[in-house]
C-alpha cells in the first residue's frame, strides 16, 4: 500500500513509501481509508516538537473508512461498515483512569498517528472498540 511517513524525528517533511497492507489482530480491524484530516497535533509531532512517539511512524488521526477485514473475536462491526479512527488509538480498558471514564490517562495509552500508524496511507489497522 501507498504510505506518508514520518522517517525520523523532526524531519520536517513526510515520506512517500510503499509498505505492505498491515493486518487486524485479535480486537482490531482494517480500514481502507477514505479521508483523513490534517491536525495541528500531527504538524507538532512531523516538526519534532511532540517528541516519544515511535518513528517511523504513518501520521494521521483523523481518519474516515470502511472496515475491510476483522480481527479474531471482533463481533459488533462487520465489513463494509463506516468508522472514525480517533486520536486516542488504544487503551486497557481496565485501570482505574478507564473505568471512571478517563481513558486518556491510560498509563497503556497508545496514539494514532504517534505511537500507532495513522490515516495517511491506503488502510490503517485499529482497536475495534
Amino acid at each position: 500500500m501507498n504510505a506518508m511517513q514520518l522517517s525520523s524525528p523532526g524531519a520536517r517533511h513526510l515520506d512517500a513509501v510503499e509498505r505492505g497492507v498491515p493486518v487486524a489482530l485479535p480486537g482490531e480491524v482494517l480500514v481502507r481509508v477514505h479521508a483523513c484530516g490534517v491536525c495541528r497535533t500531527d504538524l507538532h509531532i512531523v516538526d519534532g516538537e511532540l517528541t516519544g512517539g515511535d518513528i517511523p511512524v504513518v501520521p494521521g488521526h483523523e481518519v474516515v473508512g470502511v472496515v475491510e477485514a476483522l480481527g479474531d473475536g471482533v463481533t459488533h462491526l462487520a465489513v463494509g461498515d463506516r468508522v472514525g479512527i480517533p486520536w486516542l488509538g488504544y487503551t486497557c480498558g481496565v485501570c482505574e483512569f478507564c473505568t471512571s471514564g478517563r481513558e486518556n490517562l491510560c498509563p497503556e495509552a497508545r496514539f494514532t498517528g504517534y505511537t500507532i500508524d495513522g490515516g495517511y496511507a491506503e488502510h490503517a489497522v485499529a482497536d475495534a472498540r
